[in-house]
């Protein structure tokens, strides 16, 4: 009875399985199953899948022209005017249809292909690519669609749209892949090098990465500081020399973008640094396009990193807050916003971890925002300064870590960055080493960052802003005994500022050596003496701020 119930049941889970496989297989040709049914069964893609791309030109004096598509269809619009606001008043827009998979009826097809082109794409030479055509819309846009059962679930499915600007647009969001060929809508289109970006297949969640001290104890911090990139090109600023090769014109972005690659090459830093103006504003008509030049490098290379934002970042088309919002989502971004209470966009710290699984931190490094320009141009010409929320802020999140750094049983360290110097930089009665070519343009009025970093044991602090200065000067306490080491990291963009004598772009990098608590710092120039490490200088020892030689 026993042996005759086993085989009953065991065919009876055949029959099952050949059903639901037979099921499985109908539905993925004729969708047989209803939607309601369909919606829970496991996919490539559960969410929003497009089924058409357009162009469309709007007039602002036109009353039958909108520039919004219907709220009442399933089209969506890339907020992006084509023309980057020079029309008097056209404007050009991107739009694209979007469903989910449960509500695409038999008549919708799912985009798996989108070229731009003059002329008709070349077909493929695979077989299986040739059941679906080439369908032309405006701008040059050519696109393949099919109505194949669940080609959304596909990897080849575009599931979104976006555009950016430049002959050297990149994207360094995962799975999206930025076209080629600029939009052929018009000349001027063509001369602003509109591009259509697009998302296949599922949206990758990225996970934050957390850096740690290398095996041999190291860990090295490239800073990166007033890249000034821009939409497109960019022009140069008092480049030297003049011409990289000889007869080659220079543009800014990739002559900076080259300097920045053959040192994240050659340096091979654990963790990168950007401490304000990645986005030269003025010239950066498409903040997004210029933001993503400046992390796709670190992306490619899977190294860690941290922004802050200058006085120029946000003179683009995004706020501060919307550029780091873009920031927080990026691959190896370990960017953030900070508490909404506490004054500015991108307070934050960032956890070191020492080497081996610790899950204690070896490395704290506190990054604040250090604003703009100056509230009170009446009393205070010039740049904003560290408001005390801010202050407050630092001052209670040391505390709060201070029991759990003492409970690491090697050394720790802690270490600051900020865009805007604060105004001890300028006091030239310090030791100071390196170039100190323009006036510290640090704010009028000193709210007490630099007294409170050193309370809370801020062994160096680094920043942007003057470009040509790249100097280290040390400061010490009522005793005369070494209490913290303010840096400049010395302008690193093309599209910034230079002059005042031949400034020679440069980067600085700190290396970190835990074993002994040691932290040695130097420069690495873009002409000239590129292979040297300009003024390298030990500025911690024993995990205390450390003087300088006496032959120094």
């Amino acid at each position: 009875m026993t042996r005759r119930l086993v085989r009953a049941g065991v065919q009876l889970a055949i029959f099952a399985s050949f059903v639901t496989l037979l099921v499985v297989v109908l539905d993925n040709r004729f969708r047989v199953l209803p939607a309601s049914i369909h919606g829970h069964l496991p996919s490539h893609y559960n969410g929003l899948v497009v089924t058409d791309v357009t162009v469309v030109t709007c007039s602002s004096v036109n009353v039958f022209s909108s520039c919004k598509p219907n709220p009442q269809t399933a089209w969506s619009q890339v907020e992006k005017d084509l023309y980057l606001r020079t029309g008097w008043t056209s404007s050009a827009f991107v739009r694209f249809e979007r469903k989910k998979e449960e509500e695409l009826l038999a008549s919708d097809q799912v985009v798996i292909d989108l070229k731009i082109s003059r002329l008709v794409p070349e077909y493929s030479d695979k077989p299986e690519d040739e059941k679906e055509t080439w369908e032309q819309r405006p701008g040059g846009i050519w696109l393949k669609r099919t109505a194949k059962r669940h080609a959304s679930d596909s990897q080849k499915a575009i599931t979104a749209v976006d555009v950016l600007f430049g002959a050297d647009a990149v994207d360094p969001r995962i799975g999206w892949e930025v076209k080629d060929t600029p939009l052929l809508l018009d000349s001027r289109t063509e001369a602003l090098e509109a591009r259509i970006s697009v998302r296949r297949g599922d949206p990758t969640k990225t996970k934050k990465p957390v850096p740690r001290i290398n095996e041999n104890g190291r860990f090295k911090i490239m800073q990166l500081a007033d890249l000034h990139l821009s939409t497109g090109l960019g022009a140069c600023r008092d480049p030297v020399p003049a011409e990289s090769i000889p007869g080659q014109k220079c543009e800014a972005d990739p002559r900076t973008l080259e300097f920045v690659e053959r040192l994240l090459d050659e340096e091979q830093p654990d963790m990168v640094v950007l401490s304000g103006d990645q986005v030269n504003g003025e010239t950066a008509k498409d903040a997004q396009s210029a933001l993503f030049k400046s992390v796709k490098l670190l992306v490619d290379r899977k190294i860690p990193y941290a922004a802050i934002f200058g006085n120029h970042d946000d003179e683009g088309d995004l706020s501060r807050l919307e550029l780091m919002t873009i920031l927080e989502d990026l691959p190896y971004s370990l960017s953030r916003a900070g508490p909404e209470e506490v004054d500015g966009v991108g307070n934050y710290y960032v956890e070191v971890l020492g080497r081996g699984s610790t899950q204690h931190s070896a490395l704290t490094l506190y990054l604040l925002d250090s604003h703009s320009y100056s509230p009170d141009e009446r009393q205070f010409r010039g740049y904003d300064w560290i408001k005390p929320t801010q202050i407050h802020w630092f001052k209670n999140t040391a505390h709060s870590l201070r029991t759990k750094h003492h409970e690491y049983t090697h050394m720790h360290m802690n270490m600051a960055f900020i865009h805007i110097p604060v105004p001890e930089y300028r006091d030239s009665r310090n030791y100071y080493r390196g170039n100190w070519s323009e006036a510290p343009t640090a704010p009028g009025f000193n709210s007490g960052f630099k007294d409170a970093m050193e309370e809370e044991g801020i062994l160096f602090v680094s920043c942007g802003h003057d470009h040509v200065n790249d100097y280290c000067m040390l400061n010490r306490d009522h005793e005369e005994k070494p209490s913290l080491w303010m840096c400049y990291g010395g302008g690193v963009g093309f599209g910034g500022y230079g002059g005042y004598g031949g400034y020679v772009r440069r980067v600085r990098f700190y290396d970190f050596d835990m074993n002994p608590g040691r932290v040695m710092t130097y420069k690495r120039l873009e002409h000239g003496e590129t292979e040297g490490r300009i003024d390298e200088m030990m500025i911690i020892d024993g995990g205390t701020v450390k003087g300088p030689d006496p032959e120094l």
